[in-house]
């Protein structure tokens, strides 16, 4: 059960223009965010938890219906923030938002392009990690928050907490990177890649303009979604909780579903294509593939980081074939090299790349152990 109740989500509106990395200009944006627990009077205590690729603002509680009552909308990570949890809300003052480019309320694809009076489609500009961590940048101010206690989150969002290190380098005490990498391996841009053809190419895309057209490409993004969900779990896992089990009824030696594991994958396709935006998830996995910080660094990832002035806590997990353990031993190589502060977990768990998401107990204990050494 949620320990932090109903909770709202507030937006920031940003009329300097952002200047983008790959050249494009935001002439004015909106982020919206959540915030959880109180700011102390030195500013101290704040906590910024960045989202991975499918997810925004709302981290933790439940939303509110328009009667006032709680919704089954809990937050994606309400299992590690609240009273008593790792991210103690009644020490630290939690802030999630939705990222540039996002569908949940931030400026997006979906819109209204002020030049135009008609959502940006695939006008948007692509967005990266860097963009990302200088419009929070510019909600941190607008906060008052000078310096963050911490920056934290899972795959792409562990990206963004590394980023932050490098990009404001006097603004994070501690940067909690889990379940990332430095930089892609070219086998996940293969994956990306063949989940952005799916949507590329579904009839009802409209090069980007489907908004315009009163569709939206549902069978691209259902198989994006079907792909990538199969490289977040582990085999053993799809093993445990599926096996080769067929459906009631199946045997037909046909094409319908008929094994327990299509069966779910269908669902998990069908139920993000209903609530996703096809251009955000395009920007969201460029984002991904354009994110190396040794690039400018001849490929030095010890060079890259020697910048960074946090101290870290880097976690793995071992059935994470997406982001192996590996990947993160990469960004603690680097750090141990240049004398940096960090700490490493590797976490034994059977789910895959979304471990990060999960209740598992010692995980929750390494985060918990270290942010109670935050000092604020």
């Amino acid at each position: 059960m949620s320990g932090i109740g109903i909770v709202s989500a507030q937006c920031a509106h940003f009329t300097q223009p952002l200047h983008l990395k790959g050249g494009g200009v935001l002439p004015a944006f909106d982020l919206v965010y959540e915030t959880y627990g109180t700011l102390n009077a030195a500013r101290s205590n704040a906590i910024l938890v960045c989202h991975a690729l499918s997810g925004h603002h709302h981290l933790a509680g439940r939303t509110a219906d328009e009667f006032g009552k709680p919704t089954a909308n809990v937050g994606w990570w309400d299992n590690i923030i609240g009273p008593g949890r790792p991210l103690d809300t009644e020490r630290f003052f939690i802030v999630g938002v939705n990222n540039l480019g996002g569908c949940h309320g931030s400026t997006g694809p979906g819109s209204v392009n002020p030049a135009t009076a008609k959502p940006w489609g695939a006008d948007f500009p692509v967005v990266t990690v860097e963009d990302w961590v200088d419009s929070q940048a510019r909600l941190a101010d607008r906060l008052g928050i000078e310096s963050w206690a911490a920056v934290m989150g899972g795959s792409l969002g562990g990206m963004q907490a590394l980023q932050w290190t490098l990009s404001y380098p006097d603004r994070v005490r501690h940067a909690l990177v889990i379940a990332a990498a430095p930089k892609l391996s070219a086998e996940n841009i293969a994956f990306n890649d063949v989940a952005r053809q799916a949507i590329l190419t579904d009839p009802d895309f409209h090069g980007g303009h489907f908004y315009e057209h009163g569709v939206r490409p549902l069978r691209g993004l259902r198989l994006a979604r079907m792909l990538g969900h199969i490289t977040y779990l582990s085999d053993d896992q799809m093993a445990e909780k599926f096996g080769r089990r067929l459906r009631v009824g199946a045997g037909s030696y046909g094409f319908d579903v008929e094994f327990e594991i299509e069966s779910y994958l269908r669902y998990q396709g069908d139920k993000f294509a209903g609530v996703f935006d096809a251009n955000t998830y395009l920007r969201m996995t460029k984002a991904l593939d354009y994110f190396d910080p040794a690039l400018d660094f001849d490929d030095d990832l010890v060079r890259a980081l020697a910048r960074a002035r946090a101290k870290f806590l880097v976690v793995a997990f071992s059935t994470d074939w997406r982001f192996t353990p590996a990947r993160s031993r990469e960004i603690v190589h680097a750090l141990v090299h240049n004398g940096q502060a960090v700490a490493y977990a590797e976490i034994d768990s059977a789910h895959g790349h979304d471990s990060f998401l999960m209740d598992e107990p010692h995980y929750h204990a390494v985060v918990d152990t270290y942010l109670q050494r935050v000092k604020l």
